[in-house]
């Protein structure tokens, strides 16, 4: 089995540093056995560059799936910061994508596929494809373009 750190080298991705928390809660929230609720992330990555705005209509497809891609980096980085070692991720369980979307726009499946996609490669099939929710909404915090959170359970 790959070590997921090694993945990520491969990949040349280096993982940010946890966000910092937008509201009163708790980032990630052991319960039951060896389950973690990781709440909502955006995709603001800590480079000065959020991505903000309506898919759909401020924003492309791509640039949709990009801010996904970081709201998945970012819950990986929590995960890293709570659990210590991301290998130790049993398997990926459930996301729950939002997409900030246009009302006409209807690829919200196509646009969370951005984070996705990084847990697939990252995890494999049997690890890292949870069940998942995609769905538009009219507005999400700081008018950012995605806001994803998601269920593992660890070893």
């Amino acid at each position: 089995m790959a070590n997921v750190y090694e993945k990520l080298k491969e990949m040349n991705i280096t993982l940010p540093a946890p966000p910092p928390k937008g509201g009163v809660y708790t980032p990630v929230m052991e319960f039951g056995d060896h389950l973690l609720y990781c709440s909502g992330c955006g995709p603001d990555i800590g480079d000065g560059h959020n991505i903000v705005g309506k898919v759909g209509g401020d924003l492309t497809l791509e640039q949709g799936q990009k801010a996904a891609y970081n709201c998945m980096l970012n819950l990986l980085a929590n995960l890293d910061d709570k659990l210590g070692d991301l290998n130790r991720i049993k398997r990926c369980v459930k996301v729950l994508g939002f997409v900030n979307c246009t009302d006409d726009f209807t690829q919200q499946p196509q646009v969370i596929n951005g984070g996705s996609n990084l847990l697939f490669e990252l995890f494999g099939e049997e690890k890292g494809l949870p069940a998942r929710t995609a769905m538009g909404t009219n507005s999400c915090p700081g008018n950012i373009a995605v806001e994803i959170e998601m269920l593992v359970e660890y070893e």
